[in-house]
């Protein structure tokens, strides 16, 4: 009887010491920048398209300034297409008006002709009251 009730004593205790190993695992684990280092490569970072096509959903979703950030980055990032560019450049320009940047919404409308000398707007987006007079100013200039 005594050998089990010196059991029972001593089994939270060597419970204890199996939690103060896995601490010491995760630790060391944390610490090895190699392991570090592996996981970041494995994750790597959306590509331009990618964060084209998150800038637009954002902009539609009414995320202006997080639109913003995720276009210019789709940008800096290499968009190959220069469609792609173009299309970029576009929701910057529409972000721009809506929030009452004509100068820079006139530059973006430019960037986007620049991009791609075919681009242009649906009869809808052209049609629009806050971009659509800027985008046939830019465009009537070209």
């Amino acid at each position: 009887m005594r050998l089990f009730v010196i059991m029972l004593l001593l089994l939270p205790l060597l419970s204890g010491c199996e939690t103060v190993k896995k601490g010491v695992q995760s630790v060391t684990d944390s610490l090895d920048f190699d392991k570090q280092r592996e996981k970041a490569q494995e994750s790597p970072l959306p590509s331009a398209e990618s964060r084209l096509k998150t800038g637009i959903a954002q902009y539609e979703d009414g995320n202006y300034a997080l639109a913003q950030r995720s276009l210019q980055s789709a940008l800096a990032g290499g968009l190959a297409s220069r469609t792609d560019q173009a299309q970029a450049y576009k929701y910057l320009a529409f972000i721009y008006c809506v929030t009452d940047r004509a100068a820079q919404c006139r530059q973006e409308f430019n960037n986007a002709f620049s991009a791609d000398p075919k681009f242009s707007l649906t009869p809808a987006e052209a049609g629009h009251p806050g971009w659509g007079p800027v985008y046939r100013s830019v465009a009537r200039g070209r």
